[in-house]
């Protein structure tokens, strides 16, 4: 009983429901090891009473960080303080992000009154000072009327009551929804690496994505195109080519540049050298076209690595000096840790937790030493931060001015590899010997496990959530959208103990409001939309709570089904607004294998399948049949059966039938390719995140061959926006 109530205390979970009429209770050495993570030690029963009576003792004024909502009532910590308290919020500094103050902003400080709104400032007690005008006035009675609203930021709050009890926390003062994408608008899914233009270096890079938006933009329509995360990576070899395991979130990876789009480049002496690696890149692309090679990340980095490195000793002008000196001094103590990190792992190797002991501690005197030592790879992969970022910027700039509404969509994966810059350099923010994953449930009885150490959620709330909030400001400087990969993260997340197997992990719970507050308010500030992964188990209130931020949910065609009801195949019109629909994900087979049944054979051939072969193909020829049942009866399938493109076609104008907000088009589907871009429950055999985009032969296309092709274009004919006719002169339209 007393280590239930102590690990309710501290967010951790003694028992979850993976349906709803079961429920399992956890093994109390997972909550003990949990606990531990979390600097909570409940080893023995005495250590359970001690921690127990020590929280119930303790009696905060304030939560270490406070949300308000603009327009809406205060929470309970500021809306029950004590009547006479003194209350000071001192606003961001000037210049702090997204807060463009010419001068320092006057503290606003005001009186708590009694509960009524209506009673009076406690008898001698001063008027609220002279405050700059809130950006935005909570509605009438949304508040006490004592409470001055802040303007948007992340402040700091100061209360003192009438007996002299002090506190100070953080105040996230957020707008209350994230702003929301045109209605109606269609764009692309694709993972950057598989999409190769003749020009590139063995992979997709921020050229092709900027060249892909254009062509969207201007010749279909589009109005975005959503990549996978480009966080990143842990060097090695083979570096681990999943882009939801990477290094470093707040960062993005040197891999994606166009080096020939880098204006030092034209400027480099040896042109002999740039030659021979231009012809080596050729070679790398021509194996993967035309060879059957996967795609090599390493191989890629490798010629890169040497073709940048005669790119920064080319001197910047004094434009792009300032420019580069600019942003050093924006990313701040971030970058230079990650900088110094990669400059380390050079010498070291990936992972930091076998670097010499002086250099595992980023504020250590011996790493001081290596960062002078190493001061001139440090400043390297600073300038290939920045360079990454200046193409990031271009990408966004050239899909708004080819008329998108929303350009380029940015995906921000769950979490950063266990060795990584970001667990080297926030050591303490992060749960140590414990890994992210996914409860046993009706499609994996086993669980998973994804190798991610979680956020600690009492040091997120402990520092304001700055490392949340840095994360996000990264990603959404050059983005139009963000997608969240598993968004459940921002309430509760599965935690493994390390050395155990997922079924004897348990969840762990996070401040949801403070998570999304902060969101909310960066994605404000960037002026950007954001889409939630939704899919699959999903607590009770989460998709509500994310609707009411106005965060779009994540709807694919195959799983909307009436479960409550018949289980048949929801119509167009029962399904939500607020989402991106899609027919598939990286993670689910190709429209044209499902459709031809194609994933199943493959499953089988990997032995995959739980049921035998014959068994599979019946259930999915069934869940297919209904399907193209129903795209029969709303006349979306005018061919018939037995027609593949068309059937990918009549899938495409039933997500445009429903009303959801956005609709996404996987690109592989515009040109019938049948391989999954990754296979959930495979490793090494089956060549996950390394296939370029291919026809239904299995042969790759590249981006010009994509753009031309005639399957696409009768794909987009269903998409594209339909202009008003215009009547010729004369003629008076009816």
């Amino acid at each position: 009983m007393g280590l239930s109530r102590l690990a309710a205390l501290h967010g951790v979970a003694t028992s979850y429901s993976p349906s709803p009429d079961v429920t399992v209770s956890v093994p109390d050495d997972t909550v003990i090891a949990v606990l531990a993570a979390l600097g909570v030690d409940a080893g023995t029963p005495a250590d359970v009473r001690k921690c127990l009576a020590a929280a119930e003792s303790r009696s905060r004024l304030l939560p270490p960080t406070v949300v308000v909502w603009a327009g809406e009532p205060l929470p309970p910590a500021l809306a029950g303080l004590p009547p006479g308290s003194t209350v000071t919020v001192e606003p961001e500094p000037s210049g702090a992000p997204g807060h463009p103050v010419a001068r320092p902003p006057a503290p606003l400080s005001m009186r708590a009154r009694a509960a009524s709104p209506a009673a009076p400032v406690a008898s001698g007690e001063p008027a609220p000072e002279a405050v700059p005008a809130p950006e935005a006035a909570p509605a009438p009675g949304a508040a006490p009327a004592w409470w001055i609203p802040p303007p948007h930021g992340v402040h700091r709050i100061h209360v003192r009551t009438p007996d002299n009890r002090r506190a100070t926390a953080t105040l996230v003062a957020a707008p209350p929804r994230v702003p929301q994408p045109p209605e109606g608008t269609h764009g692309f899914l694709v993972q950057l690496y598989s999409l190769l233009s003749a020009r590139s270096w063995g992979m997709g890079d921020l050229g092709d994505l900027a060249d892909l938006a254009v062509w969207a933009g201007r010749s279909v329509g589009s109005g975005f195109v959503q990549v996978n995360p480009l966080h990143a990576a842990v060097p090695g070899k083979p570096t681990d080519p999943s882009p939801y395991r990477p290094s470093s979130r707040r960062f993005p990876d040197p891999v994606h540049l166009h080096v020939e789009s880098i204006p030092e480049y034209g400027h480099v002496r040896d042109r002999a050298a740039l030659d021979d690696l231009r012809q080596d890149a050729a070679a790398l692309s021509e194996a993967v076209l035309n060879k059957g090679a996967l795609i090599d990340r390493d191989a890629v980095w490798e010629l890169k690595r040497q073709a940048l490195e005669l790119v920064v000793q080319v001197p910047l002008t004094p434009g792009r000096r300032a420019d580069y000196c600019d942003f050093l001094a924006e990313q701040g103590q971030a970058l230079e840790d990650h900088a110094l990190w990669c400059a380390l792992a050079e010498v070291h190797g990936p992972d930091w937790h076998t670097w010499p002991e002086a250099l595992r501690d980023p504020r250590s005197p011996g790493t001081a030493r290596a960062r002078s030592e190493l001061l001139d790879r440090v400043d390297f992969h600073c300038r290939l931060a920045w360079l990454t970022a200046t193409q990031l910027a271009a990408a966004q700039r050239a899909a708004e001015d080819a008329g998108m509404g929303v350009g380029i969509v940015h995906d921000l994966a769950v979490g950063v590899h266990p060795a990584g810059a970001d667990t080297w350099s926030q050591q303490e923010a992060f749960a140590h010997g414990m890994s992210v994953g996914a409860p046993p449930d009706a499609f994996n009885a086993r669980g998973q496990d994804w190798g991610l150490p979680p956020w600690r959620p009492d040091v997120l709330a402990a520092t304001g959530y700055a490392a949340y909030r840095g994360l996000l400001r990264g990603l959404l400087a050059h983005a139009g959208a963000l997608r969240i990969d598993h968004v459940m993260g921002l309430f509760r997340l599965w935690w493994v103990p390390e050395g155990r197997p997922p079924t004897d992990g348990t969840y762990v719970a996070y401040d949801a409001e403070a998570m999304l507050a902060v969101l909310v308010l960066e994605a404000h500030r960037a002026g950007t939309a954001v889409v939630g992964e939704d899919l699959g188990t999903v607590a009770p209130g989460v998709r509500e709570a994310l609707a009411r931020r106005g965060v779009l949910g994540t709807s694919v065609l195959w799983f909307e089904r009436d479960w409550e009801g018949d289980g048949r195949p929801l119509a167009p019109e029962k399904w939500r607004r607020d989402c991106l629909a899609t027919a598939t994900t990286h993670d689910l087979p190709s429209t044209a294998a499902r459709l031809t049944g194609d994933h199943v054979t493959l499953r089988h051939r990997l032995g995959l399948l739980t049921r035998s072969l014959e068994e599979e193909l019946t259930a999915d020829l069934t869940d297919t049949a209904e399907w193209l049942a129903l795209l029969a009866r709303l006349r979306m399938l005018p061919e018939g059966d037995g027609d593949e493109e068309a059937a990918v076609r009549a899938v495409h104008r039933f997500l445009l039938r429903t009303p959801a907000r956005m609709t996404g088009v996987w690109l592989p589907d515009t040109v019938g390719d049948r391989r999954p871009q990754n296979l959930p429950g495979t490793w090494d055999q089956y060549p996950n995140w390394r296939l370029p985009i291919a026809d239904p032969e299995g042969h790759p296309v590249t981006l010009e061959e994509i753009t031309a092709s005639p399957r696409l274009h009768a794909l987009m004919e269903v998409l594209r926006p339909r202009k008003p006719r215009t009547a010729p002169p004369g003629e008076r339209r009816p």
